[in-house]
């Protein structure tokens, strides 16, 4: 079953992927609010379709669109004793200040915080890290 939520007009385009940031408070009296408030927050999801009607909203002043949306499997860092294929694990970012890294944007994926649950879709090569951790590139989901 689809996972369907509101998107203003302007994002509701197949193929854009977004992340849900939380509750907007100028959104507690509205009427389709849950519809809007559905997902996971801090999760990136990808439109896979716009639906055609749109509804009137006092955040995005071109209203919203029903899509439907997938969740993203987010590129990110873990410790290479933790990459199996399949697992469930608690993502918990690197410990690393070197923001001039190249991987550090792996290490610190937008669209996960820690403590957030996710499932191992892909694991993919080693990661040379500068401070000397042992990682491996993952899709989590």
């Amino acid at each position: 079953m689809p996972l369907v939520t509101l998107v203003g007009e302007a994002t509701a385009k197949t193929g854009k992927e977004i992340v849900f940031i939380g509750v907007n408070m100028g959104c507690k009296d509205c009427r389709l609010k849950s519809a809007c408030m559905n997902l996971e927050e801090g999760r990136r999801y990808v439109i896979k379709e716009v639906r055609d009607n749109t509804h009137d909203c006092k955040v995005h002043i071109d209203g919203v669109k029903a899509v439907e949306v997938e969740k993203v499997p987010i590129p990110t860092a873990i410790p290479k004793k933790d990459t199996i294929e399949g697992a469930t694990i608690t993502f918990m970012p690197v410990n690393c200040k070197d923001i001039g890294c190249r991987f550090y944007k792996v290490c610190h994926p937008l669209g996960l915080k820690g403590g957030m649950k996710g499932k191992i879709v892909r694991v993919g090569g080693d990661i040379e890290c500068s401070e000397g951790h042992k990682l491996r590139e993952v899709g989590l989901l």
